[in-house]
């Protein structure tokens, strides 16, 4: 593997304060990218000085809430105004914020699931196309996950279920203007506490029990029986960003141990 795939790249790496995103950013930072982290956190701040020590070429933050189509584009334009371009875009915002099953989720949790796991992405690719297709070139890498196919998050599978359509459904639409699209699908990944919870309400002793019936669901549905660390599934999402995966588009690559999802 070239230690230095990014060094002439500009890279938009979404969600990128914290858990895959800040990993995405850090492995790209060690590869000399120039990056643009985009999250509506102002620990992204933090997250760009450990890429600047890292090795990136220039680094810029960018606070957007991403769920909001008119920060998607402010965020792409901002980077093509500083940069010239966008050569690689990464969608990493998304996750689940209620775990349960389906018939106790209320109308607006399932609204808040597909806004939160699907239209960061939807927006974002969007938002990009115009100016990969201008150039000729892109590659975009959207984060889906195993849970497609899992316990207790039905509205959150949905929401990624619809990141692996749009994936394939653009890569065929784009492949004419040399733009590839693909997905890594995540398995169980160990972040650690979250600096910023997903869900701040306190969990009654029925949500904890449904909780860990998604964590014993995904462990033994690993070949591995371990969930994963940040940075084995960035190391997959570089591999898709980068010019050695130049014949693969159209691809969702399960990241779960095993896990097909």
């Amino acid at each position: 593997m070239r230690e230095s795939r990014f060094d002439d790249k500009v890279v938009v790496v979404t969600g990128a304060a914290q858990g895959i995103g800040r990993a995405v950013a850090l492995q790209m930072a060690a590869e000399q990218a120039t990056l643009v982290l985009v999250d509506r956190s102002e620990i992204v701040r933090e997250v760009a000085q450990e890429a600047m020590q890292a090795g990136a070429a220039d680094v810029k933050v960018e606070l957007a809430d991403l769920e909001q189509y008119a920060d998607c584009c402010r965020a792409i334009n901002t980077a093509v105004e500083t940069f010239g371009r966008v050569d690689v875009l990464v969608n990493n915002v998304g996750g689940t914020i209620w775990v349960k099953p389906y018939e106790h989720y209320e109308e607006a949790q399932i609204e808040a699931e597909v806004r939160r796991s699907l239209f960061p992405t939807l927006w974002c690719c969007h938002a990009v196309l115009r100016p990969m297709q201008a150039r000729g070139s892109g590659s975009i890498v959207n984060v889906s996950s195993i849970a497609t196919r899992g316990l207790n998050r039905v509205p959150y599978a949905a929401a990624k279920g619809g990141v692996n359509a749009l994936t394939v459904c653009m890569a065929y639409e784009n492949a004419r203007h040399g733009i590839r699209v693909n997905a890594v699908a995540p398995g169980g990944t160990d972040v650690g506490e979250r600096r910023i919870p997903r869900n701040t309400a306190e969990q009654s002793e029925q949500e904890r029990i449904w909780y860990q019936q998604i964590i014993d669901q995904t462990i033994d549905s690993t070949f591995m029986k371990r969930y994963s660390q940040p940075e084995e599934q960035a190391h997959a999402i570089l591999f898709l960003a980068s010019d050695e995966s130049s014949y693969i588009t159209g691809t969702v690559l399960p990241v779960g141990g095993g896990d097909l999802g």
